[in-house]
């Protein structure tokens, strides 16, 4: 298998604060998922660890310091380009919280994305479910018995809702294969309070990754 065909591993990196939002961001530039939302994230490089990845990433394109990264789940996700072409990743997924002073993300990338926003993760969760639906084929037609024979039952057309956000392929398929996902900040939030407070009484901090 040539190189060009093999696939590459990204790290899609889901920076969260207490009350459950999210950065994200529109992904411009390039055709490869051009219009689409985003998280931040790139590629892993040799002899990185998932962690290093995320916070080389996050700093280049936000300017955020993150810290706290663990690992949430994998996606597999092919992408059909332009003139048929397809190119295949492996979307690695951690979350973190921001650790440095600056709390406000800039558009360091321009180019690649114009701006990051906060978003809830419910809302994320919500535009990836959407999309997953409206991307799904259509169920196959009932068959209604008449004369001992099957007859295929008319089914009415339905058009379906246009997007309010267009997801990047990696958020889908994060719906798509792990929808009990869904609350997956709630006790990733609550597990990183108590750990602080445990760290605050015993004055023991402990390096991740």
């Amino acid at each position: 298998m040539a190189d060009s065909q093999r696939p590459k591993v990204g790290v899609g990196v889901i920076i969260h604060d207490a009350a459950g939002n999210i950065v994200m961001g529109e992904r411009a530039g390039s055709a490869h998922g051009r219009g689409t939302f985003q998280c931040p994230g790139g590629h892993l490089e040799h002899g990185e660890t998932f962690a290093e990845t995320a916070v080389r990433e996050v700093r280049e394109e936000t300017g955020l310091e993150v810290g706290h990264v663990r690992f949430l789940t994998a996606t597999n996700d092919v992408f059909e380009e332009e003139e048929g072409l397809r190119k295949h990743y492996v979307t690695v997924f951690v979350t973190c919280s921001i650790v440095g002073e600056d709390k406000v993300s800039k558009s360091m990338e321009p180019h690649k994305c114009a701006a990051w926003e906060w978003v809830p993760w419910s809302q994320m969760w919500a535009w990836a479910k959407a999309q997953a639906e409206a991307e799904a084929p259509p169920p196959p037609p009932k068959d209604k018995l008449e004369d001992d024979k099957a007859q295929p039952e008319a089914q009415p057309k339905i058009e379906p809702k246009p997007l309010e956000k267009k997801m990047f392929l990696p958020l889908v398929n994060l719906y798509r294969e792990y929808p009990e996902l869904e609350h997956c900040l709630l006790w990733r939030a609550s597990a990183h309070d108590e750990r602080k407070g445990s760290e605050a009484i015993s004055g023991w901090s402990s390096r991740h990754w």
